[in-house]
């Protein structure tokens, strides 16, 4: 596997999550370690529900490779349990997508063998989750696709690199399918430099404001939060630095979730 997530990437380091007692105990953990490495993205990985808990890549947009994806299958990691993973046999006859938890087209930069085994390795199961179909291009213009995108087209990132963490949301009410508990929430934390200052922006993609239990595409709403709130709902824990490069989560915390205004474009985000 890579070296996978580079904690030194940007100027000012981005420390990986730590788990708190009670993920700790679901993990996949080999040699002593919950990190699980690939090509410039690692993960920690839910023995319980079969998914990643976390991903953590690295974005280089300056060295970005527009490679295709053709022919390029989607495997279980062979270095891991297979009764730890969900393959591909959910995902047959409904409308159920394998969705990329750190996005394929983050990945392909660098030297072109690096940019194309980064390609590869972002189709491990590990690091998928059922998503419903169009899921990135659903409600809101497909707001959850483009956030990676948008940093770049509104902050002056130094070196056009970013870090990004994102996972899904595990609640005791996913709805189960094919002895799978689906997640509704998906979280995403995106790190970035701008003139020297580290600065740390969350957002969380949910379905489940109302404790809906319909899976219409048009249910999905996607919002700023306070990185607090992704560390209450993952049972995670980011470092100090982090924390206190999110400068707006103290004031988006003030409401409670179902009371706030969903983004409604990428230019509402608060980048600054």
């Amino acid at each position: 596997m890579g070296e996978g997530f580079a904690t030194e990437f940007l100027s000012e380091v981005m420390e990986l999550p730590q788990l708190t007692e009670t993920n700790r105990k679901m993990a996949y953990v080999v040699n002593g370690s919950e990190v699980i490495n690939y090509t410039h993205f690692s993960l920690a990985l839910n023995k319980s529900r079969r998914f990643a808990i976390w991903v953590a890549w690295n974005v280089d947009g300056g060295s970005i490779k527009k490679l295709s994806r053709k022919g390029i299958p989607f495997v279980v990691d062979r270095d891991i349990p297979i009764e730890f993973q969900v393959g591909g046999e959910i995902y047959e006859g409904n409308r159920l997508d394998r969705g990329h938890i750190a996005r394929r087209a983050d990945l392909v930069w660098g030297e072109l063998g690096e940019a194309k085994q980064a390609n590869m390795d972002s189709f491990y199961f590990t690091n998928i989750t059922p998503q419903m179909d169009d899921f990135n291009q659903s409600v809101k213009g497909g707001l959850w696709g483009r956030l990676e995108d948008a940093v770049f087209d509104d902050a002056l990132v130094d070196g056009l690199r970013i870090s990004v963490f994102g996972g899904p949301v595990f609640r005791e009410n996913d709805r189960i399918f094919r002895g799978v508990r689906i997640p509704r929430e998906y979280w995403k934390l995106i790190g970035f430099v701008e003139n020297r200052e580290l600065k740390a922006r969350a957002f969380l993609l949910t379905q489940n404001l109302d404790d809906l239990e319909v899976l219409e595409l048009d249910e999905f709403r996607v919002y700023q939060v306070a990185l607090s709130e992704i560390e209450d709902r993952c049972e995670l824990r980011f470092s100090t630095a982090l924390k206190d490069a999110d400068k707006v989560g103290a004031e988006l915390a003030q409401l409670e979730l179902p009371k706030r205004r969903p983004l409604e474009s990428l230019q509402e985000i608060n980048w600054s």
